[in-house]
């Protein structure tokens, strides 16, 4: 695919630079460079955070999710 993009100039030339001692495009450099950094950080973010997880028992007995009212009367230490 054929874009434009802006570079700084000390930048170009180094990748040029680079291209030119490898007997490399500068388009095979450029690509080179970014999929090294991509590489590096990994994954994209999704935009979800990772949540951590817990070992540990199960759901307590009597604990109804849907009534939010007695989960926290749960929590708070207090039984209905």
């Amino acid at each position: 695919m054929r874009t434009t993009i802006k570079i700084d100039d000390r930048l170009l030339v180094e990748a040029k630079t680079r291209a030119a001692m490898s007997g490399r495009t500068l388009n095979q450099v450029v690509e080179d460079a970014l999929r090294a950094a991509f590489a590096r950080r990994g994954a994209p973010d999704n935009g979800r955070p990772e949540l951590p997880v817990f070992r540990g028992g199960r759901l307590v007995p009597g604990v109804d999710l849907d009534d939010s009212a007695s989960l926290l009367d749960l929590m708070d230490g207090r039984d209905r």
